[in-house]
């Protein structure tokens, strides 16, 4: 049945700014009452002027409050948690001490973040209570159905499993330190590590893979088992993952190993690669041979021997779901359309476009949030980029334009459409004010109710500075989209440094392409810097006057980004879906890397 594209509001009408005024200041109050009596509520230094003002105040009730909590608490950031979340961490792990910290009870698991920005990942404990009020569109999403057989390619591992004692020693609870999706798709299925192991023999309804696939930690051997019970099933309807990167992932791991693959389903027995003996008896007790699939699957080819390969290996796929917006975006076109590397004579170069999914698998969005908090659904089916607020949290907005305190932050009634915010998050979970790095640009507002509407713009922190601007996150897409053409390059991944190899200092980027550079390839570096000189003038000014010089352009190997994936993640004891490739690369050490991969430089 088709659905009706909502289109948003330029402006409020009085009825809908207080329906969402009235929703709002009500949730804040709610999060107030509940999480002021724990221990960083009663003792944080960035909360004191607020105790002074509301005490002998009901805080549940008395509207007064919403008005002192606008006037008096800061913006904080991961600082001022960091020390409550290293309890947790330390020995004894009295549950008395640890109990009531950040938000009532003990957290479901602790969050970690993603490391784009930081070489050590920032961790935030995540409450029952707070993702349970995560809005029914996200965790939807996530959610198994026994309806749809479901490729469900996430990390159900963890890092490392803290147990709380209670006074006479016996553990009172465990709570496993895993990235956001896990701990979250845990919750919300309600799969406790305690009760791990009477899933590790088994499928859960509606999944085609074993549960235990989810327990291996290398990359490439958690896509490759996946593959291999993608490809057993015939009648998968639908592919369920963190990022979009990680189909492309495993879309180059089906083509690398495809006759491994089909030789394993052949046989009926797991392929012998590594990493995965923990769980090897697990996988093969759910695995079977299955001759008939393995000639269908040789009549049809590997992926890139055939348009719409997926739809021929799938006949009933319909949707692949995952995060596909921002910098993911420019991944799309590698998952639309794939390019076959004809090689004649030692030569390689684009012979064809294929579509690997087909046009009728819908490509759909999680929505749009972070380890801190989710924040958004995408506002039409179908559209990957635009968002509407939708959280069991209060966020509040800064204007970029303005600076950093807490007197200039903004009510969602009062955002403008066009300009861009830094959300500030309150969260169920414990945080106060909380600024998330992350940019977003208004578009207009729900007319449903009236939440505003918007796109991700970039990461506050993640710009390149130049001496005389700021690049910003979208301004290297909008580069990196203008080169990624037939007739110059099709570019599948990037990332972008400040290069001061020479003088004067300039944009670099770092190309991973599809097929082979076209002979207009010449042209890039000026097509690129036109490219930034349409976001911000000064650009030219600089160019001018001797300040900057063209961008640079270097290529790099196939399956470097893939391979960068897997480098962090081992290096950090990640887990695997959560690395990303920082749209700008800062630290020397990635820099030193990606730079050791390089083919060809323009």
């Amino acid at each position: 049945m088709s659905t009706s594209t909502v289109c948003p509001l330029s402006s409020l009408s009085s009825e809908l700014k207080a329906a969402l005024q009235e929703r709002t200041e009500h949730r804040l109050r709610n999060i107030v009452a509940s999480n002021i009596t724990t221990h960083y509520g009663t003792s944080a230094a960035s909360l004191s002027v607020f105790r002074q003002v509301i005490m002998g105040k009901n805080v549940q009730e008395d509207p007064t409050i919403v008005i002192d909590f606008r006037r008096v608490v800061p913006v904080t950031d991961y600082d001022s948690y960091s020390p409550f979340v290293a309890k947790f961490f330390s020995h004894p792990r009295k549950q008395s001490a640890l109990e009531n910290l950040l938000a009532p009870g003990l957290p479901s698991f602790i969050g970690i973040s993603s490391s784009t920005t930081r070489n050590k990942s920032k961790l935030f404990a995540k409450y029952s209570r707070g993702w349970s009020n995560t809005p029914p569109s996200f965790t939807k999403l996530l959610q198994t159905t026994n309806l749809e057989k479901t490729a469900y390619i996430y990390c159900f591992g963890y890092r490392e499993l803290l147990e709380v004692m209670g006074e006479d020693g016996e553990v009172m609870k465990k709570i496993p330190v895993c990235i956001g999706t896990c701990g979250g798709v845990r919750d919300t299925e309600n799969w406790s590590v305690e009760t791990d192991s009477t899933r590790m023999g088994a499928i859960v309804p509606g999944h085609v893979s074993p549960w235990a696939t989810g327990f291996i930690t290398h990359h490439r051997s958690f896509l490759l088992i996946h593959a291999l019970f993608a490809l057993s099933e015939p009648t998968l309807e639908r592919f369920n993952m963190t990022f979009l990167t990680f189909f492309v992932d495993l879309i180059h791991h089906i083509q690398e190993h495809w006759d491994m693959l089909i030789t394993s389903m052949r046989n009926g027995t797991i392929p012998d690669i590594e990493h995965i003996d923990h769980v090897r008896t697990y996988l093969q007790v759910n695995f079977r041979a299955n001759p008939w699939r393995v000639e269908e699957l040789q009549n049809i080819g590997p992926p890139l021997t055939c348009s719409a390969w997926a739809q021929r290996v799938w006949p009933n796929l319909k949707t692949l779901i995952c995060i596909c917006s921002g910098t993911f975006a420019t991944v799309m076109p590698k998952v639309n359309g794939f390019y076959v590397s004809c090689r004649r004579c030692g030569s390689a170069y684009p012979r064809q476009a294929r579509s690997v999914l087909g046009e009728n698998v819908l490509i759909q969005n999680v929505g749009y949030g972070c380890t801190e908090c989710i924040m958004g659904r995408t506002l039409n089916v179908g559209d990957t980029e635009t968002f509407v607020l939708e959280s069991g949290d209060v966020i509040e907005f800064l204007d970029t334009s303005e600076a950093l305190v807490h007197d200039n932050i903004l009510q969602s009634w009062d955002l403008q459409p066009g300009k861009c915010y830094q959300p500030v998050a309150t969260t169920e979970d414990g945080l106060w004010r909380y600024l998330i790095d992350d940019v977003i640009q208004v578009t207009g507002f729900d007319p449903r109710s009236g939440s505003p509407v918007f796109e991700f713009y970039g990461r506050k922190n993640l710009a390149i500075r130049l001496p005389y601007a700021a690049i910003t996150e979208a301004h290297l897409v909008g580069v990196v989209r203008a080169i990624n053409t037939e007739d110059i390059m099709k570019v599948q991944e990037f990332t972008a440094i400040v290069d001061q190899r020479e003088l004067p200092q300039t944009v670099g980027f770092f190309f991973e392409i599809i097929g082979d550079i076209s002979h207009l390839a010449k042209f890039a570096r000026q097509k690129a810097f036109e490219a930034l000189v349409a976001t911000n003038e000064e650009h030219r000014r600089a160019f001018d006057t001797g300040r900057l010089r063209l961008p640079t352009i270097r290529i790099v190997r196939r399956g470097t980004f893939a391979e960068y994936r897997l480098w962090r993640a081992e290096s950090m004891k990640a887990g695997v879906g959560q690395i990303k490739v920082p749209v700008a690369m800062s630290n020397e050490g990635q820099q030193e890397w990606i730079t050791e991969r390089v083919i060809m430089e323009l």
